[in-house]
């Protein structure tokens, strides 16, 4: 992307999706790491996002009291450190703008902001004092304004816990730092900076409670937390040509800071994951930007749970698709080779549904009940079925030509009256026994070369008893030898293509056992793999509020301190349950899965016993 595209757009406070912006989305397919910027107006937010992208302009800075950012901003770019990926960038529009008048709005673009982002940078000017804190006022509303499961027996969902589990890392840039950093003498870093000013005070009554609460929200929604201070750029007087400036003309200090800023997120920010654990390509955050944004715009509160349920259908669906499209441009080459004998048709699907297999299970998740994969599983079976038809179809053609045109010369000799002569059967049993072996000696018959031989065979009895009783030359008792031959080598024949028959279906048996025993293989290390990335999930937010739990009993807040160990032990109690029900969820798919396979088994078998 060259430049940077308006992907929500607020027209006189109603939010909408920008559809070249979301084209472009839906168009990547690499995974993505999301940062946004969110802070007051005015405030030098654009500068940050332009030093991210690596270039000197794109989002535009301004130079007046006017905000120049409307909407939500979006450029993406390719990640500097992390290969294969897309650094996506969001430029809010400044908070507090006195031309909206709309503080709702503003509310909603930060919790967009939240939803989008791994990392959500929060920029502000000078201090981090009681003014600022409470300047970001949407914290505390952020639990009206997004839930996190659609339905719940706990009245206090909100409360910071599963937020924290699946928000993104705040990292607070504070702009034109002046002060020394240094707390009663002591030199203190901006990490300590920061810490230092969520502190919470002890005591009781509405101003304890009014300074205390934004700075509650903050540490329970934003677990991970992260300060950078920068000092001035530039003069007063060149503030309005920043976006003009050469790096060269900024102050070291603020190069110094804007470096080790643009470092930490290019190797800290990870990639954006939803509810589970799962990591979202482009194509799949746009998926959440339009369910987001159409939801706003009804007036109903996002939820992440319902938003990741619709994504996960629409993803699911396409990898279903995706998978399809592998399995049958893997059998195009074979498919131009028709007729092919049984076991190079078999090994071409097997290998192709393999890959189709992989496909399906790189792009898909959240298939709790199986069911996109049996929709897979059918659409693969629906195409093998046609193509296996198609294969004898081509056969039959091909060996009814072959037989067509090697008993050209007999079925003239017939019309011209060439074996009605005493020993003509004997000649006619010379022309048919030619043909025959030279149709067995033509390769590359396919999987009905029997069963057409077969056929050949009974067309041409009536043909061949007739000439045997009319030939002269033969004794009664020569014509029943004749006869008894001619019954036996047909026998043999038919016995030939029900061999041909049964080894078709055995082969195909085969490839359904194969196929299952893969599926549930494949099935096992995906729901392990998603077990995995969900305790992982669940590991970082446990040490996050372990380590906060420890720091509020090292000030002193014995009380909050207790519960957040109550809330612990409440994050546990529930992973412990969630992990029961997927468990539960997953050996009854499985078994679902083994008892369908052995039915399909006793039905294969009874089939080749037919």
């Amino acid at each position: 992307m060259d430049s940077p595209m308006c992907l929500v757009k607020n027209a006189d406070g109603e939010l909408c999706v920008e559809p070249e912006a979301m084209d472009y989305l839906m168009g990547l397919k690499q995974k993505v790491v999301v940062v946004s910027v969110v802070g007051l107006y005015r405030t030098g937010k654009s500068y940050l996002m332009n030093k991210l992208a690596q270039k000197r302009s794109g989002f535009a800075l301004g130079a007046t009291i006017q905000s120049k950012t409307k909407g939500i901003w979006m450029w993406c770019v390719p990640h500097p450190e992390k290969t294969d990926h897309t650094l996506v960038l969001l430029d809010t529009e400044g908070l507090g703008d006195v031309e909206k008048g709309d503080s709702k709005n503003d509310a909603w673009i930060f919790s967009l902001a939240i939803l989008l982002s791994s990392t959500l940078v929060y920029n502000s000017r000078g201090t981090i004092d009681n003014d600022a804190v409470e300047k970001l006022q949407y914290v505390n509303e952020l639990t009206e304004m997004i839930k996190v499961k659609s339905s719940t027996v706990d009245e206090e969902e909100g409360e910071g816990s599963q937020f924290a589990q699946f928000f993104p890392n705040f990292v607070w840039t504070v702009r034109d730092f002046t002060l020394q950093l240094e707390i009663d003498g002591r030199v203190i870093t901006p990490d300590q900076y920061l810490e230092n000013s969520l502190q919470l005070k002890k005591g009781y009554g509405k101003k304890m409670n009014d300074y205390n609460l934004p700075r509650e929200c903050i540490r329970n929604f934003f677990p991970s937390r992260k300060c950078f201070v920068f000092p001035s750029p530039t003069t007063p007087d060149n503030m309005h040509r920043l976006d003009s400036m050469d790096e060269a003309e900024l102050s070291g200090s603020f190069r110094e800071v804007s470096d080790t800023f643009c470092r930490f997120i290019f190797q800290e920010s990870r990639m954006k994951t939803v509810i589970g654990g799962h990591t979202l390509t482009g194509e799949m955050l746009g998926h959440l930007v339009t369910t987001y944004v159409e939801t706003i715009a009804k007036g109903n509160v996002p939820c992440l749970e319902n938003a990741v349920m619709a994504m996960a259908k629409i993803e699911n669906q396409a990898a279903v698709d995706e998978g399809l499209a592998v399995y049958q441009k893997g059998m195009e080459d074979v498919k131009a080779l028709f007729p092919v004998d049984i076991n190079q048709l078999s090994e071409n699907h097997l290998r192709s549904e393999t890959q189709a297999t992989k496909a399906f299970m790189k792009r898909s998740f959240k298939d709790d009940n199986g069911e996109f994969l049996k929709a897979l599983v059918e659409a693969i079976s629906n195409h093998t079925a046609d193509l296996f038809k198609q294969n004898k179809d081509a056969s039959e053609k091909k060996c009814k030509a072959l037989l067509e045109n090697l008993s050209a010369q007999m079925d003239q000799g017939m019309k011209e009256g060439t074996y009605a002569t005493p020993g003509g059967y004997e000649l006619y049993c010379n022309h048919h026994d030619n043909i025959v072996a030279q149709y067995r000696a033509e390769p590359n018959k396919g999987v009905r070369a029997e069963e057409v031989l077969e056929q050949f065979l009974k067309d041409k009895s009536a043909e061949s008893s007739s000439i045997l009783q009319a030939d002269k030359k033969l004794t009664e008792k020569e014509k029943q030898i004749q006869a008894e031959k001619k019954k036996t080598a047909e026998l043999e024949q038919e016995k030939a293509a029900f061999r041909e028959q049964q080894a078709e279906m055995k082969r195909r048996i085969e490839n359904n056992r194969i196929s299952q025993e893969k599926y549930l293989k494949e099935m096992k290390e995906k729901m392990e793999e998603e077990r995995k990335q969900q305790q992982q999930e669940f590991n970082r937010t446990l040490e996050r509020r372990m380590q906060e739990q420890k720091d509020l009993l090292e000030k002193g807040h014995k009380e909050k301190a207790d519960l957040m160990r109550q809330e612990i032990e409440e994050i546990k109690r529930n992973n412990q349950l969630e992990r029961d029900a997927s468990t539960q969820n997953q050996k009854a798919l499985l078994d679902e899965c083994n008892t369908l396979k052995c039915s399909k088994a006793k039905q294969d078998d009874s089939c080749t016993l037919l």
